[in-house]
């Protein structure tokens, strides 16, 4: 896991923790900000539309859609 930070959440009452990149990281707290929203918050929205992919896979999906515009 070298290059990657973990991150501790809630997410619907269970507590649950994410590795991504730096980068990916700077992007959702960046999207959250936007957002006026907390980060757990937003997480929790990736997590509701993730269709079944991995968290931490959705997170990085949802962070390259925004950078991309």
């Amino acid at each position: 896991m070298a290059g990657l930070k973990k991150r501790s959440l809630l997410l619907s009452g269970h507590a649950t923790s994410i590795a991504l990149e730096p980068e990916f990281w700077a992007v959702l707290d960046a999207m959250a900000a936007q957002r006026g929203a907390s980060l757990a918050q937003l997480i929790i929205s990736i997590d509701r539309g993730r269709e079944g992919r991995p968290l931490a896979s959705a997170c990085r999906v949802a962070a390259l859609k925004h950078a991309q515009g």
